[in-house]
């Protein structure tokens, strides 16, 4: 059985979750998510414990189990804590400035490129190196902070560029030029 699969989800206080047949509904103070959870799929609850079953040991049916607990999962701690992935910039002259609900990014090209932040994420710049992604939703999250990042990939061999805070470059070593 999958080992994922299989572990109960424990609903914190000040979450609100509604099962209607495959519709899931997970309500925090602030967000609302939404799951369609697949028809194979069964999802109980009883006593604040969300438990998700599966009909069959089918490669299928094992694979489903365990992604459905993972979402729904993501969903409980999404609406209760909520998601965030930082971002650096770096490169001389490159910054990343807040206007409004706007990022406006200044990464070396001839003009500046501006994000406007998709509805339920929240951009933040504490400093001009630093852009914070936060948001209920972790595949909206995780997507808005790849979408920023792909605006500059980090260079190879200077590392110029915007990266995540936690990713390890590995800088190549340029040419030596050196002939005998």
């Amino acid at each position: 059985m999958s080992r994922i699969g299989r572990k109960p989800i424990a609903i914190p206080a000040g979450v609100d979750v509604k099962i209607d047949g495959q519709h899931i509904t997970v309500k925090g103070a602030k967000e609302t998510l939404e799951l369609d959870a697949h028809p194979d799929m069964t999802v109980k609850m009883d006593a604040g414990v969300i438990t998700v079953e599966r009909p069959s040991d089918e490669k299928q049916h094992r694979a489903l189990h365990g992604l459905t607990r993972a979402l729904i999962n993501n969903m409980v701690v999404g609406v209760s804590e909520g998601f965030s992935k930082e971002l650096q910039i770096n490169g001389v002259g490159y910054k990343a400035t807040k206007q409004g609900n706007k990022v406006v990014f200044n990464l070396g090209y001839s003009h500046p490129i501006e994000i406007v932040e998709p509805q339920g994420i929240t951009l933040e710049v504490p400093s001009q190196d630093k852009v914070i992604v936060k948001g209920a939703d972790k595949q909206l999250v995780g997507e808005t902070a790849a979408k920023i990042r792909s605006f500059r990939v980090p260079d190879v061999y200077k590392g110029k560029g915007i990266k995540y805070a936690d990713e390890h470059l590995i800088v190549k070593e340029g040419k030596t030029g050196a002939k005998k």
